[in-house]
């Protein structure tokens, strides 16, 4: 008699076994993302180094938020125009159970939802690997491979746990809501995620080929200077770059790609 009350109890709550899986699912997406807290904390209290290093390392850390604060302003634009483009192009299913505005409204709402969670796993990936960086060389430089190893790996973490909990987290409340209908507004969630990744991933290509170029011929051929040397301008931004590019593109276009 417990256990049947009990078990009303939860399906009074949660409803039937389908939408309990579904609110399981969203509690393992906060738990990816409370893992993520944890590995980015262990990762920043690491120490950074040296002057010099910290130097070097706050270049790179402005130079990289420069560019992608600079970026995500002009998507922006584009969002709110495709937002309002959506809700009106994509055709709604004649058999749907909610309202074709309320379709339109969710897809167009997932679209930017989609975007906004797929700017956020790429900005955290290159917020942390940005700061990760040179507290890896740091444990390098002092105690050897495996602490340098466990710190760069932590931070790669970090990345993969807001691509997994963050994508869990956005198609789970759609399917919690429309149910039947969240196909059609998942579309919007997934596109979402794809134009972000597109502007971050060929934006962040661009930036560093350009800036590896520079490296190469302002500083090495022209003045002199070796590719790696912090007094070649060029390598700062060669470095800002790599992590615009390879850390905030790849975790954004895996996130689209999840």
């Amino acid at each position: 008699m417990h256990l049947l009350a009990v078990e009303g109890l939860i399906k009074a709550v949660f409803g039937p076994t389908e939408s309990r899986d579904l609110w399981v699912i969203l509690a393992i997406s906060f738990v990816a993302l409370i893992f993520a807290y944890y590995l980015a904390r262990e990762v920043l209290s690491a120490p950074e180094g040296t002057e010099k290093m910290k130097e070097i390392a706050k270049a790179i850390q402005e130079g990289a938020s420069a560019y992608l604060s600079r970026q995500f302003r002009t998507v922006g634009i584009f969002l709110v125009g495709l937002a309002i483009a959506l809700f009106f192009v994509l055709p709604v299913p004649k058999d749907s159970i909610h309202s074709a505005f309320a379709i339109r409204f969710g897809r167009s709402l997932a679209f930017v939802l989609g975007a906004g969670l797929s700017a956020i796993t790429g900005y955290t990936g290159m917020w942390l690997a940005v700061r990760a960086n040179v507290r890896t060389a740091n444990a390098a430089r002092e105690t050897g491979l495996k602490k340098a190893m466990r710190i760069a790996f932590r931070s790669g973490g970090v990345a993969g746990m807001f691509t997994v909990g963050l994508g869990l987290m956005g198609a789970t409340i759609i399917l919690i809501y429309f149910k039947g209908d969240a196909t059609s507004v998942l579309l919007g969630f997934g596109f979402g995620g794809a134009l972000l990744a597109m502007f971050m991933r060929v934006g962040g290509g661009i930036f560093t080929k350009a800036a590896d170029v520079g490296a190469d011929l302002v500083g090495k051929v022209e003045q002199g200077i070796p590719e790696d040397d912090p007094r070649n301008a060029a390598t700062i931004a060669d470095n800002v770059g790599d992590n615009v590019g390879d850390c905030a593109g790849m975790a954004a276009d895996l996130f689209e790609s999840y």
